[in-house]
C-alpha cells in the first residue's frame, strides 16, 4: 500500500493467482472492458502464441471518490501459472496487499487449484507475508464447463473458512465484477483497519467502494454484489483468521485446459 497525503492518493496492488489456464487474463480483460475510460489504464499483457501469459499481465484502475478529492489507485497483475514460472510467481507477489486466487471449477483440476493454493502460501511466507493476514478471495471460474463441482460442495467448502467464494464464467465476464469488488472491500478494509486511512483522508470507504462499482459499470448496488457468494465474510484482518485451507483440495474437487490463464 501506498499513500500519497498531498495528492490524498491510495494506490493498492492486487494479485490475480491461479494454476495455467484458469482465466486470469480473462479476468482482467472483462473488467478493462467494462471500466469507464476515465478509470481504466491500458491492459499489458504478455503471451505465448498458446494464450499462456508468458511474466505477467497488468491493468491499472484509477477510482476518484464522489467528490473527486480522494484517488484510489489499483495496479492489477496476474501470475503465470505453469510450474516452472514459479520464481516469477513469487517476484509478482511481493508487496500485494490482496490476492485473488482463480480457480477452475472442473473436477479434473482439483490438484491443480490445491497445488497452486499451496504455491500462493509458500510464496507469501518467502516473501515475508502470513496468508491468514493477507486478504484473499476465491472464484470458481468455467461454471459453464462440463463435470463441474456443484454450487453445494463449493458451499461447503466456502462455509470452512472465511475467504469469500464465488463463481464466474470469466470469458462471458460473468462473476468478474463481483471478485474483483469483494477482493477490493476486503482489502480496503483491511488496510484501513492498519493505517486508519479513512479517518486520515476523510473519506467513507464503503463510499469509495461504492464508486468504484459505478465506474466500472455495476449493474447493481455493491451490497448486492457482494451478497452473491456463497460463503467467506469481509472482516479486517488484523489478527489470525483460524484455518485456511485449499480450494476444493478433496478428490472430488476442480483442475486446468482451455481458456486463458
Amino acid at each position: 500500500m501506498q499513500l500519497d497525503f498531498a495528492a490524498r492518493e491510495v494506490t493498492l496492488k492486487l494479485v490475480y493467482y491461479g494454476p495455467a489456464l484458469s482465466g486470469k487474463t480473462t479476468n482482467l480483460i472483462a473488467l478493462h472492458e467494462r471500466a469507464g475510460k476515465e478509470a481504466r489504464g491500458r491492459l499489458m499483457t504478455l503471451e505465448t502464441k498458446n494464450d499462456r501469459t508468458l511474466f505477467f499481465d497488468l491493468l491499472p484502475l484509477t477510482f476518484r471518490s464522489q467528490g473527486g478529492d480522494v484517488r484510489l489507485r489499483i495496479k492489477l497483475f496476474t501470475v503465470p501459472g505453469q510450474p516452472i514460472h514459479a520464481s516469477t510467481r513469487k517476484l509478482v507477489l511481493q508487496g500485494a496487499d490482496g490476492v485473488a486466487l482463480i480457480a477452475d471449477s472442473r473436477l479434473s483440476e482439483t490438484e491443480h487449484n490445491a497445488a497452486s493454493f499451496i504455491d500462493l502460501r509458500d510464496n507469501l511466507k518467502a516473501n515475508g507475508t502470513d496468508i491468514a493476514k493477507t486478504p484473499l478471495v476465491i472464484q470458481f471460474n468455467k461454471r459453464d464447463l462440463p463435470e463441474i463441482r456443484s454450487d453445494d460442495e463449493l458451499r461447503k467448502m466456502a462455509s470452512r473458512g472465511k475467504e469469500p467464494v464465488f463463481t464466474a464464467i470469466a470469458k462471458d465476464g460473468v462473476g468478474v465484477l463481483e471478485t474483483f469488488l469483494a477482493l477490493l472491500q476486503l482489502t480496503w478494509s483491511t488496510v484501513d483497519e492498519v493505517h486508519g486511512l479513512g479517518q486520515k483522508l476523510r473519506v467513507d470507504g464503503a463510499g469509495l467502494i461504492a464508486d468504484a462499482a459505478r465506474q466500472l459499470n455495476a449493474p447493481s448496488g455493491i451490497s448486492e454484489l457482494l451478497e452473491r457468494r456463497l460463503g467467506g465474510s469481509f472482516e479486517a484482518l488484523v489478527g489470525p483468521r483460524g484455518s485456511v485451507s485449499p480450494p476444493a483440495a478433496s478428490t472430488t474437487g476442480p483442475r486446468t485446459q482451455g481458456g486463458r490463464g
